[in-house]
């Protein structure tokens, strides 16, 4: 907005339209994504009863068909969500998620792992959190990674998307094992997380949820949940969930042959040529934030930045 003002000093009111036609238009992100391999038929799709129980919000989530799919609603009296029965070491985790559609700002609808519950003050996660966060009916995805951590030590980016998330279903996964952390939108990665030092390294839980996010996903707060809009309703289906439940330092010394890690041959452990220019392709066209390039909050970079 400053940079308007700025632009308004300048030039004429007829450029400074022009202008902000361009930054209107570009956000509907009219691209063809790039062609992949898709992960999503690598792996079995699981009912989400019996695999799910409710974390939270009970009388606001809904299993239909047969159990094979779920809708959790946010309303004025709460969330809802969805906890797997078995946490995981290693794996691959995909839903097919059709979002609120309409003013839904300040929603956050979330697809992650997490073990907050059993090592609050280091614990790992990772999130794909799909973020209702202006007032023009505009979704964004943000992927977060903490790694053996408190909620200070957030890895997070975040993307446009190229289609829009409340017309249709579209795929949300998770690929995790010992080499990397791979986040993907219709199996095109957006976000490849290589593992150092300090990864996430713990069993994990898979969890679904919708929620009111309105103090910190709306630019600061700017534009929060309305309530008058509500109940917001998400819907998921096609879950998967292929992960290692055996004992972590089994999952860490398995072969591709063993069977124990499925995530652990070396089409997962390496991106393809095809992947990676797919990765390419959406960082460059999609994402706007990168705490990579946040110098007010990180005054030293994390060492995978370099």
């Amino acid at each position: 907005m400053a940079l308007i003002w700025q632009l308004n000093l300048l030039f004429s009111p007829l450029i400074i339209i022009c202008l902000l036609s361009n930054v209107v238009s570009s956000r509907t992100r009219p691209f063809t994504a790039p062609t992949v391999t898709p992960l999503t038929n690598s792996f079995p799709r699981v009912p989400i009863d019996p695999a799910f129980s409710n974390a939270f919000g009970a009388s606001n989530v809904k299993l239909l068909a047969n159990g094979t799919m779920a809708t959790l609603a946010l309303d004025k009296l709460s969330g809802s969500g969805l906890v797997s029965k078995s946490s995981y070491y290693y794996g691959f985790f995909s839903a097919a998620i059709k979002l609120p559609a309409g003013i839904s700002s300040g929603v956050v609808v979330a697809f992650y792992l997490s073990n907050a519950d059993k090592f609050p003050h280091n614990h790992d996660e990772i999130d794909i959190e799909l973020l209702g966060h202006d007032k023009r009916n505009d979704w964004v995805i943000q992927t977060n990674v903490y790694a053996n951590g408190s909620v200070s030590t957030g890895r997070e980016e975040k993307f446009y998307f190229w289609f829009d998330p409340t017309k249709q279903y579209h795929y949300y996964s998770i690929l995790w094992n010992s080499y990397h952390t791979v986040f993907l939108v219709d199996n095109i990665p957006v976000r490849e997380f290589i593992h150092g030092t300090v990864f996430p390294s713990k069993p994990m839980s898979v969890y679904a949820t919708i929620w009111d996010g309105s103090e910190w996903a709306t630019h600061g707060g700017k534009y929060p949940v309305d309530y008058k809009y509500a109940p917001f309703v998400v819907s998921f289906s096609e879950m998967q969930l292929t992960g290692c439940t055996s004992d972590p330092l089994a999952c860490s010394k398995s072969t591709p042959s063993s069977g124990v890690d499925p995530v652990n041959g070396p089409q997962f452990t390496k991106l393809s040529p095809q992947q990676l220019a797919a990765l390419d392709w959406a960082r460059k066209k999609l994402m706007f934030y990168s705490y990579c390039t946040d110098k007010n909050r990180y005054k030293v970079m994390p060492p995978e930045c370099h």
